[in-house]
């Protein structure tokens, strides 16, 4: 067998299971029921197996901390990217970025954070615009100084 796993501690992976359901169309694995700090969950979103496991310093599994950096996040494509953003929001987690269309580009993107400290980035494709184009238009709004905007 062969595959990509994302492992994720967090301070409770029952209750984060439960937030990420709330949200996001998910088939669990395996989901296990013992004392805090020991407990696991193995879950698919789209394809992708995720791993959650309780925060146990005991075992060097630390959770993210608030006000630490994020240099990575999970970017899931979603097909309706305004209801799966409510729901996330509903359900307690922080906006980051709101839904925003990005019609050159045939996209449009969200950022929110959960209560676990991820960072959690939402994509709806809206139309499919080559590599090449990407870059056209981007070579585009860079000469005209509105590559940021």
């Amino acid at each position: 067998m062969v595959g990509v796993e994302i492992d994720m501690v967090v301070t409770n992976s029952i209750e984060a299971l439960e937030l990420y359901e709330r949200i996001f169309d998910i088939e669990r694995i395996e989901v296990t029921n013992y004392e805090k700090g020991l407990n696991e969950v193995i879950f698919t979103m789209y394809g992708v197996r995720f791993h959650l496991l309780d925060e146990n310093a005991e075992y060097q599994l630390i959770a993210p901390k608030e006000g630490d950096t994020k240099t990575m996040w999970p970017n899931v494509l979603v097909p309706d990217i305004k209801d799966t953003y409510s729901k996330a929001i509903t359900a307690g987690c922080k906006e980051i970025q709101p839904v925003t269309e990005l019609q050159d580009f045939g996209v449009s993107n969200a950022v929110f954070s959960d209560a676990f400290g991820y960072v959690w980035m939402l994509h709806q494709i809206h139309h499919v615009v080559s590599f090449e184009e990407r870059n056209k238009i981007f070579e585009e709004k860079m000469k005209d100084g509105t590559a940021n905007k």
